[in-house]
């Protein structure tokens, strides 16, 4: 009878600790990319007018590549600014971003088409008119930044902007720990890595929804996270030099040994809220009961 092939770094294997038990790996939860192709195609009219730039004078030739440099710049600022969006609208506790990219994208989008209209002799008034449509076509089709803090009702601003600045650094630190792993060039580390990122990010997302979690959990967010990034960081430049086995069975370890006490400590911490919830039903219906209210 076949059978379905299983091992540690397969996508439905184990991966097993140091103690030798094996440990369920979860699969990895689908992402779609936040920027799309239509971001992407951005870039295409900057090289594309830089081209058709040449052989039309000295004027024309610095008018069109300065509107293709802004709109180059504008196409980057776009897709980072949907890339911001993206992380912002993931968390339920977040600050506004402190540029608004796609806005300042859909500025540039207007001066890099103006540029381009003179650089053609389309003049001051035609080139000025394309600029502005060029911009409410970009506003319309990647919309403006966000402009507030997203915040949960019931929490003080205060423990918010701390619960957003530790979240801050976490990613930081993710993003560190993802970049530094791109560099051994293995894919199955890659997913191992984004795996045990799924549970930091799960441990974030618990914090984010009761602040009062986040002194139980800060060492987790910074201590832990920043030495599993500096681990990550020597571990990839080991293994990228002479594929050492023996650092990668270390550092695969070492990965499932973190993912085990950051599961752990969200299930508690989730615990814990639940134990909270259970005690502030059980004082509201005492205080019910002393009203003379009867609940069935």
């Amino acid at each position: 009878m076949a059978q379905r092939y299983g091992g540690s770094y397969s996508p439905k294997g184990t991966s097993e600790s140091k103690s030798g038990a094996g440990v369920e790996t979860r699969p990895l939860k689908a992402t779609v990319s936040p920027t799309g192709a239509r971001s992407n195609l951005l870039f295409v009219p900057g090289a594309l007018l830089a081209f058709t730039s040449f052989g039309d004078g000295p004027e024309a030739l610095a008018l069109g590549l300065a509107g293709a440099g802004v709109w180059t710049l504008a196409a980057w600022l776009t897709r980072e600014g949907l890339r911001a969006e993206a992380e912002y609208n993931a968390r339920k506790v977040a600050r506004r971003p402190a540029l608004p990219r796609k806005i300042l994208g859909m500025g540039l989008i207007g001066v890099g088409t103006a540029l381009a209209g003179l650089s053609h002799d389309l003049g001051f008034a035609a080139s000025g008119l394309y600029g502005v449509i060029a911009a409410a076509l970009h506003i319309t089709a990647f919309g403006l930044d966000p402009l507030k803090n997203k915040s949960l009702q019931g929490v003080d601003e205060f423990q918010q902007d701390r619960v957003a600045r530790v979240i801050d650094e976490a990613e930081a630190h993710l993003t560190a720990m993802k970049g530094a792993i791109r560099r051994a060039q293995d894919p199955r580390l890659e997913a191992r890595v984004e795996r045990f990122q799924q549970s930091v990010r799960e441990m974030l997302r618990t914090v984010e929804e009761d602040p009062r979690d986040l002194t139980a959990s800060r060492k987790y967010l910074g201590v832990y996270l920043m030495g599993a990034r500096d681990a990550t960081i020597k571990f990839a430049d080991i293994y990228a030099r002479d594929r050492d086995a023996a650092a990668k069975s270390d550092y695969l370890m070492l990965l499932t040994d973190l993912e085990e006490n950051y599961v752990a400590k969200t299930r508690k911490l989730l615990d814990d809220s639940n134990a909270d919830l259970a005690i502030e039903i059980d004082v509201l219906r005492d205080r019910l009961q002393r009203e003379g209210v009867r609940l069935d």
